[in-house]
């Protein structure tokens, strides 16, 4: 490994100074779960790494925004989410996914926008960021600016960030009343291996019928990505068996999965198709969301 600088600023405004979006060897590093791997195996070889450690206030708060809204802290550990009562209460299919993420080890030291930035498709927290309606804010010295999370992930591990730029917090909206959330992932091996497909499913009831949907599907395509045709499907129907076979039908018709060491196109494709079906199920028995 080539000898490197490492600056340990203690404020935003001096992590946003020490930034320089023309030289891809200057690096933020948080919890290094994912950059220090890449390192050894030199991947990545950094001229100077900004190490997170040193900052406090909002970059690790986790706040309730009022009734059921949370701004969570870019720092914020995936530990301190899961066990955090204020996201147990505003968005619990978030707490479930996060006991098998990974493993204790790595999500007591891994921060929630170490995870958003490395941008790997197998990430289980984007997906469901997606279908809750959450938003990124991003800071750098020509001010902030926010990011959907639909239009966070741009590629194969690609982000939105621009060069110069911190995601500061994450930002997930009250959700309304009679929703129903889940998240269903498939693992090879352990069950805190990466997925070879993910599904975050949510959707909302007006009397019997499904009112507004949304479904996101990672780690089977080359980003996290909404699919359109399988949330047409639900919409205006009420929800059970039928309807959710239809979306989960739609789904795979729509995916593009890519072939790798986890399976093949046509595999995931399949793994799609049963997930979807599976998520759905689960959100209308147990995935009921918060109430304000």
């Amino acid at each position: 490994m080539k000898s490197f600088e490492l600056v340990e600023p203690a404020t935003v405004d001096e992590v946003v100074a020490q930034l320089d979006p023309e030289n891809p060897g200057v690096r933020v590093i948080a919890g290094a779960t994912a950059l220090l791997l890449m390192m050894k195996a030199r991947l990545f070889q950094p001229e100077r790494l900004i190490s997170l450690r040193r900052l406090t206030g909002a970059m690790r708060a986790l706040r309730d925004e009022g009734r059921g809204g949370v701004r969570i802290g870019a720092m914020t550990t995936l530990s301190e989410l899961e066990r955090s009562p204020v996201i147990a209460t505003a968005a619990p299919v978030m707490r479930r996914a996060l006991r098998t993420l990974s493993n204790v080890r790595i999500r007591n030291v891994a921060t929630l926008g170490g995870h958003l930035a490395h941008g790997d498709p197998h990430m289980d927290l984007p997906p469901i960021l997606m279908t809750l309606g959450a938003r990124v804010r991003v800071v750098s010295a020509r001010g902030e600016r926010w990011i959907d999370m639909n239009d966070f992930a741009v590629g194969y591990y690609q982000t939105a960030v621009g060069p110069g730029e911190l995601i500061a917090d994450v930002e997930i909206p009250v959700q309304p009343p009679g929703v129903r959330a889940w998240y269903a992932k498939f693992t090879a091996l352990s069950a805190d291996d990466w997925p070879a497909v993910g599904v975050a499913v949510w959707y909302r009831s007006e009397g019997d019928r499904i009112a507004d949907a949304r479904i996101a599907v990672s780690a089977a395509t080359d980003r996290p990505m909404r699919i359109a045709g399988a949330e047409r499907a639900l919409v205006g129907n009420p929800p059970g068996p039928a309807i959710f076979a239809a979306a989960a039908d739609a789904a795979a018709a729509e995916v593009e999965p890519l072939t790798d060491i986890r399976g093949t196109a046509a595999y995931k494709r399949e793994m799609v198709r049963v997930h979807v079906r599976r998520a759905l199920d689960h959100a209308m028995r147990d995935g009921s969301g918060p109430n304000p």
